[in-house]
């Protein structure tokens, strides 16, 4: 249930920006502090831009599961490239106690994978390289916030 109070909500659609007072510093003067203002500002007669759209995949039911499996921060997935060009994404799958299966790798679909890695859903870590294979660790991919801000970075 809404507090009520004496203040009248005032909407963003409802303002008009040739109604806004500015700041004697934003019209180009300096202010009692003797500063500048900035002229990277945006215009607010200036439509709105987003960033552009990152390739999006188009996610059947088996990449959902993998991209599922991949996210779980407790099932670190793996990708082992081979000497000869050979890919292979696995992760290791402990014993489940109340069916006593798992306790092996297992593979995932590497059709899937590469398709998920290409457009951008998961990314490849650093890499540890032995003299016969390279591998790298899988997670899902960063995404960008409304803001334009990375996830987990500080304002």
């Amino acid at each position: 249930m809404p507090l009520a109070t004496s203040r009248a909500s005032i909407s963003v659609a409802d303002a008009d920006p040739a109604a806004i007072t500015v700041h004697p510093a934003r019209r180009g003067e300096r202010d009692r502090a003797g500063r500048a203002a900035r002229t990277d500002l945006a215009d607010l007669s200036a439509p709105f831009q987003l960033p552009p759209p990152r390739p999006t995949v188009a996610l059947d039911a088996l990449a959902s599961e993998v991209l599922r499996i991949v996210s779980d921060s407790r099932t670190p997935v793996f990708v082992t490239v081979h000497e000869g060009g050979r890919i292979r994404y696995g992760y290791w799958r402990p014993v489940d106690s109340a069916t006593g299966r798992g306790g092996c790798y297992v593979a995932l679909p590497t059709d899937v994978c590469e398709r998920l890695r290409s457009g951008g859903r998961i990314e490849m870590g650093e890499p540890i390289n032995d003299p016969s294979k390279t591998t790298y660790r899988i997670r899902p991919a960063r995404t960008r916030t409304k803001t334009g801000r990375q996830e987990g970075s500080a304002a």
